[in-house]
């Protein structure tokens, strides 16, 4: 059986460095990282789990703490997107993937206590209700944590930009033409907090004036409660031009009610979506809508959570934001004036 002091032999490298290097410490520059992987590689390397848990105190596990609302599970194209990066990355620096949840089998247990049933090394967080006591005891605790579109205390968060994001839809739109913009939101989370800031911050910027009654709650990922908001819209004496969607799923129950209110996109409604899932651009007309980089954040998460794990005593949690881009499709009718 391969260990590491024959790896050492064979590169030249000590034991220190090479054990780092295959641990994925960022004490070791990339090219030799990837010169001592390979020759693992070449010979056969297999670390021993549990020997490697009685050594270093660190089982190369990492948990991911995923709880939809909406129950749809890792049918979430924009979360499962970003879970699949985090993943790639993660086998990529040496590190298996645990879900985490509130039981095993008829056991209850807390996020906490599953991540240390599971030896945990750390845990990634998205999609969750953040003000939920079990999660807040989760980032709150000794486990090195990542959340990703939210911001807590000294955890690192992974951000999507927002703010931007929204602004460059509204920039879009206005430039269409349009002055009668609605927007429908998600529930009250931070990231919706940060869209309806950059949406009347821009619409300010462009003197554009936005009544109460354009401003409609709905959920994330959910059709019927997009399409409820979208009758009311419609239905107002003075209707929009164009409408705000809060991500490209929920959108689609947009679309059924405009079309059941004898509609068409864009001639008659113009829309837009979020988040840039592949059902966006197979719609006809395409859709109008913003690409968050889910390979980013994904990928900078499981980067950051390694290094908070590896360099514990260094490490320090930051914030990183991720740009995406505008999609342009062809769910915005020109107005001329």
């Amino acid at each position: 059986m391969v260990t590491i002091k024959d790896i050492s032999k064979k590169t030249g490298y000590s034991t220190s460095t090479v054990s780092k290097a295959l641990n994925g410490s960022s004490e070791i520059g990339e090219e030799t990282t990837e010169l001592i992987r390979k020759m693992a590689s070449e010979m056969g390397y297999l670390p021993n789990a549990a020997a490697r848990l009685l050594k270093t105190n660190r089982s190369n596990n990492l948990g991911v703490l995923f709880v939809d609302e909406m129950q749809s599970g890792l049918g979430h194209e924009y979360f499962s997107a970003v879970l699949n990066s985090f993943k790639v990355e993660a086998e990529r620096l040496g590190y298996d993937i645990t879900f985490i949840s509130h039981n095993i089998g008829n056991m209850p247990m807390s996020y906490y206590e599953h991540c240390k049933y599971r030896n945990c090394d750390g845990v990634v967080i998205a999609c969750v209700d953040f003000n939920d006591p079990a999660v807040i005891e989760l980032m709150q605790s000794e486990i090195p944590t990542v959340t990703i579109d939210h911001i807590y205390n000294d955890c690192t968060a992974i951000l999507s930009d927002n703010l931007n994001g929204v602004k460059d839809l509204v920039h879009h739109i206005y430039d269409n033409g349009h002055r009668k913009i609605a927007f429908i939101h998600g529930e009250n989370t931070s990231v919706t907090q940060r869209r309806l800031a950059g949406f009347y911050k821009t619409c300010n910027k462009l003197n554009i004036e936005v009544p109460d009654y354009y401003i409609k709650q709905a959920r994330y990922h959910d059709p019927t409660s997009s399409a409820l908001a979208t009758r009311e819209l419609l239905q107002l004496p003075d209707p929009p031009t164009c409408i705000m969607y809060p991500d490209d799923f929920s959108f689609i129950g947009g679309m059924n009610e405009i079309e059941k209110q004898g509609l068409s996109i864009p001639d008659d409604i113009s829309v837009t979506g979020y988040d840039g899932i592949y059902l966006s651009q197979v719609l006809r007309p395409t859709l109008s809508t913003y690409k968050q980089n889910t390979e980013a954040l994904g990928k900078e998460a499981a980067i950051n959570l390694v290094n908070a794990i590896v360099d514990k005593k260094t490490y320090i949690p930051k914030q990183i934001w991720i740009e995406g881009k505008l999609l342009v499709g062809n769910s915005i009718k020109k107005i001329e004036f």
